[in-house]
Formats: structure tokens, sequence, C-alpha cells
């Protein structure tokens, strides 16, 4: 089978690779175009009479697909009675009802929603004894030779490359076994079973040797995070150390990204090597910026050699000579620092922060810097943040609670509620399970007073400090709701009410578990209704949350910090104390949240000083909206 692009879907093949690769605008746009690739396959093997059969992964990747096949199957009655699905992969050891089995997730999200038959579902025995599992997974390769082998396999890439739980130097003709889960596999888990010492260490997976006589592979990655691991796979030699890069020797693979996936990829990182550009300012900043890079010279160092010995020849033809070249760029960049970033005549500003501590990790030092200014600067937290709560801190909250009680009367009644419906579900809770109402209150109270505190420090009035708890997040678990239209309500609501005259949101989508996608996405959805309105928008800055910074020439704005900006930035930053010393979703980074600030800070003003501008101690930055409502 080729692949063919749905009539619905806009996608760019990348160049230069190794394996068919379509870039989509965002990945919700590529899911859809999977969907429908999809569908066509279940039609056309539903009028011969026989039945498609699927490989599927779980996980956020390919939610969008099943999401688009079940809203198929409800508008435009696609059948899925003569369906079969195989997992691809599944945790050993883990309950088929616990939240984190994907056995689960793929039921929740996919198979319920469908016509799909009980006895087509083909699911792991993930709680077999060890002794029964090497003949179960013969029975499951068995099953899938019985269903005429899989017609789609549709798989999601680690960042460590593997597939399923193929690991990296695991054989390339393996079966499907029980097998030992890599350290970055379980690492990158940990937020699911809020502890890396709750992710099992094994898991049941489809050999890569059984992938690869799938008849069609496509395979999803999207944002920032899958970038590394695309290039590699894609573009570097095949090797063992990356088991996605052997997919390219599958006769019918295609590889389904977003432009954030493919930002690595050297036909999008460095497009002037590959093909012949548009030479706008954008594209000669973004080239200039890289030479600087590359050679180690500051802009107004470069010479029209460096350029030529770097294959820049038309560069130079459009915009040269090299120092008129330079020149302009160096300005546009002394044009983005902002000492003042919203200036000094006091106005109304807004901060959305996904959860109640990206504010003063992100962009803690501005907003010390908008309040020395003298704006009025409100903070709108937009979830409760409260599953990022460990369990040992609402444990000792509760018990400061109850010996407050004792202390001041009421100890009875106040004791007897705080242990019936706190420490008793605390002490009875299985690792990765949902906590109970009153405790997920005790965690979302928490959370309240560390970012009450946290404004204080960066000098924030009590009452300007807005709580949304925006329900899409309120599930108590890693998985959330989508985004409803309670959720624009309540953002639009608070727009309406403060009439900000500019507004900061996180633009950033690596966050590990979505939240801050989804924050974003409602944020701009809101904007872009008032917009369609004919209503007046402010200025949208958007900064990036704790897991990167924005590259050196999409920066529009950078903000200078001092070094007692930066100190205070810290302080407030410590406020949040839930989120030191062991917070629950650092992600593969080991460093605590104000470290990662404090480098990341330190480095975008090393950047600047590296191509010739201004030394500062630190910088915070950031874009201005490009009117987009998806990433």
């Amino acid at each position: 089978m080729t692949t063919k692009l749905s009539s619905e879907s806009v996608a760019l093949p990348a160049r230069n690779v190794e394996a068919p690769t379509y870039v989509f605008e965002s990945g919700a746009d590529a899911c859809k175009h999977v969907a429908f690739q999809v569908a066509g396959i279940i039609r056309d093997c539903n009028s011969l009479g026989r039945s498609a059969t699927l490989g599927l992964v779980a996980g956020s990747s390919p939610v969008g697909v099943y999401q688009e096949l079940v809203r198929f199957h409800e508008e435009q009655g696609l059948d899925f009675s003569r369906v079969s699905i195989f997992i691809v992969n599944e945790y050993y050891g883990l309950d088929p009802d616990r939240l984190q089995s994907m056995r689960r997730w793929l039921m929740d999200n996919f198979i319920r929603k469908t016509n799909l038959r009980a006895e087509n579902v083909h699911f792991f025995d993930a709680t077999i004894p060890i002794d029964q599992v090497e003949a179960s997974c013969r029975q499951y390769e068995n099953e899938i030779l019985l269903a005429g082998g899989i017609d789609v396999m549709i798989l999601g890439v680690a960042p460590n490359g593997a597939i399923g739980f193929n690991e990296p130097y695991t054989s390339q003709s393996s079966r499907t076994r029980l097998a030992q889960l890599d350290p970055e596999t379980r690492l990158n888990a940990a937020s699911l079973f809020f502890s890396e010492t709750n992710v099992p260490t094994h898991g049941l997976t489809l050999g890569f040797g059984t992938i690869m006589e799938s008849r069609k592979i496509v395979v999803l990655a999207f944002g920032d995070a899958k970038a590394a691991i695309i290039q590699r796979a894609l573009e570097e030699p095949i090797s063992n150390a990356t088991p996605a890069s052997w997919l390219r020797a599958h006769q019918d693979v295609s590889f389904i990204i977003d432009k954030s996936a493919a930002s690595a990829l050297q036909d999008v990182a460095t497009p002037w090597r590959t093909r012949g550009v548009e030479w706008n300012d954008a594209m000669v900043k973004r080239a200039v910026l890289w030479l600087c890079e590359r050679t180690g010279k500051a802009l107004l160092k470069l010479s029209d050699a460096d350029f030529r010995a770097h294959g820049l020849h038309s560069l130079l033809r459009h915009a040269g000579p090299a120092p008129e070249v330079c020149a302009r760029v160096f300005n546009w960049m002394m044009q983005t620092i902002a000492q003042h970033p919203c200036g000094q005549t006091p106005k109304k500003i807004l901060v959305f922060s996904p959860h109640p501590d990206d504010d003063a990790i992100s962009m803690g030092g501005t907003m010390i810097r908008l309040v020395d200014d003298g704006h009025e600067l409100h903070v709108a937290y937009m979830t409760s943040g409260n599953i990022a709560v460990n369990d040992h801190d609402a444990y000792r909250m509760a018990d400061l609670f109850a010996e407050i009680s004792q202390q001041i009367g009421g100890a009875e009644e106040t004791s007897e509620f705080i242990s019936r419906e706190i420490k008793t579900p605390l002490r009875n809770k299985q690792p990765g399970d949902k906590d109970a109402e009153n405790v997920l209150l005790m965690k979302r109270l928490i959370r309240w007073s560390e970012a009450r505190a946290a404004d204080k420090v960066c000098g924030i009035p009590s009452e300007r400090v807005h709580f949304l708890n925006l329900p899409f997040y309120d599930t108590g678990a890693v998985e959330k709701l989508p985004p409803s239209e309670t959720d624009r309500q309540i953002v639009r609501d608070l727009i309406e009410e403060l009439q900000p005259e500019e507004i900061f949101v996180a633009g950033d989508l690596s966050d590990p578990h979505g939240t801050h996608r989804v924050c974003a996405l409602i944020a701009f959805s809101v904007l872009r209704q008032l917009q369609d309105e004919g209503r007046e928008i402010p200025e949208i800055l958007l900064y990036r949350g704790a897991w990167q910074e924005w590259p050196l020439h999409e920066i529009e704005i950078a903000v200078p910090l001092f070094p007692r900006d930066s100190e205070k930035k810290r302080e407030a930053i410590f406020r949040h104390a839930s989120q030191k010393d062991g917070a629950l979703f650092l992600g593969a980074d080991a460093r605590e949240f104000w470290k990662r600030a404090e480098d990341r800070n330190m480095e975008t003003a090393d950047a600047y000083n590296r191509i010739g501008l201004p030394e500062y101690y630190a910088m915070e930055a950031f874009v201005r909206w490009n009117g987009e409502c998806e990433f």
C-alpha cells in the first residue's frame, strides 16, 4: 500500500530523509490524515468481506487518530464489526483495570466507543505467572497469523528510539516476548505512575521482527520533545542504538510528524543547506545566527569568507556583503532587549499560568520587573496542579491541621474527619491510584497556598491572584478530559472582567502530561473568538515552561535580569515547597525547577553575549502570538 494524503489535510513531504515523511502544521491535522487512511483501509476490507487487522499503541501521540475514527463511526457509520485489534505492548504485572494499563487506555479512548467485537480485540495477559509468559507470547503471535497478519501498524516513538518495548540494542529479528524496560523508558513513564519506583521493570511487547511483518506501518511523533529522536531515526545511519531507524527498511512505512517534531531535520533546521530558500528577514536572521554558532564568532566578526565556507553564497548575493547583513541582524537582536518589557506607562497585565508555579519558573524575573515598573499585574492559575503534590506532603499537612485543631479547640470532630477523609485514604492508596476527593482538595489547597506566597515575593497582592480551576484538569489522574466550553467560558469571563492591555501565555509544547498545551489552546481559542466578534484583543506574549527555551532566532523580547532579580525569582520558586526535593513531574531532567530556570536564563544571556551583544547576568525570553489556535 502507498501513502495517500487526506483531501482534508495539507502536509509537506520532508526532503533528504531516508523514509517517506510528511510534516503537518499540527498534530491534530496529522491525526486526521492518519485516521482518513485507516478508515479507507477498513472500508476496503469490509467491501471485500474480510477483516482489517490493526496493531495499536496507547498514549498521547495516537489519541487524535482514535478520536477521529470514533467520529467516523458515529457520523459516517464506519463499521468496526469485522476489524481485529492487537495491542503492541503492555506493562507486565499490571492489572488491566489500573489507570496506567495500556489495555484500559485503549478500551476507554477507542474500543468501547465503537462496535468492535470483544472476540476481535486482543490484549496481552499481563498478570499471568512468569513461567507461562513465553507460551502466551507464542499464542499471541499465532492469533496474529490466524487474523491474516496486521494490515496497519500504528506506532509512536519513544525519546530513546524504542518502538513498543523494543529498547535500544535489542534484536531486529525479535519476536513477541517479555522485555526488560530501559531506565530511560521507566523515567519517561514516571509521571504516569506518580513515581519512577512505581513503574514496572518489564513489559510485554510485539517483537521488532513481528512489527516489520505488518503490511503498512505509520509512525506518529508530535512536539519538540520528539525532534531529536526523529532526526536520529531519519537522518543518521540505521543503528541498533535507535530502533526507530530500523523501520526505514520496511516496504511501506511513513513517518507522520508535526512542525515541532520536524524542527531538527536538516531541511527544516537549515533549509539553505538542502535547497533554495526565500531570503526574507526571518530567514536571513536565522541563517546568520546559525553561522555565528557554527563559527563561534560574534555577529560583527563574520566575514564573506565565513559565509562562503558554510554554503551561504546565495545569502551574500541577496543581502551581502557580510558587514552589511551582519549589522542588520545585530540591530534586530539589539531591538529585542527590553529593560521595560511592557513600557513604563502603567498598564493592566494578565499572566496565564497552567500550573501554580509555571509563572515563577518561566517569567518570575519579568513579573518582578513589571511590578517595579508600576503595572497592575494579575496572575491566573488555570489548573489546581493538585496531582503534582506528593502523598507525604498531603499527609504532613493533615497532621498539621489536626494538631492545630487540638490546640485551638474542636479537636475531636476535626481529627476524626481528617483521619477518615485524608489519612486513611492516603494509607490505603496503591501506587498510581487516584486520590480520594478530599485528598485532592487538600493537595489543591497546598498548591493554592504556595502560589499566594510566591506571588507575595513578586509583589503581587492576593486580590490580583486568580485560581480558575479549569474542569478539564480535575480527573485526579495524569489523563485529562478534553477541554470544554465551560473551560473556555471561565477564561473568557476573566479576560472580559479585567480587560488587560497585555497578556502572557505559556507557549510550551513539551510539558510531559500536556496541560500546558491544552491551557494555551483554550486561551488562544477564546482570543480568536473575541477577534472574530470584532473585539480588539491585547498584545499576547508567549513564554516557555521549565522544559525548554525559545530558539535564539525566534526571540522577540528578551528581558535582562540582574542578580537581585534572579535571587528574588529563586525565592519565589522556593515558595512552591511541594515542587522541590523530588517533585513528581520533573521528567527526564533531574534538575529541580529552580535550577533549570536559572541555568536556562543564564544560557539565554550567554547566547546573546556570544553573538556580540551586551553581557547580562540572565535573561527571560518571549515571542509574540501569531494568531494560530493550534500547535
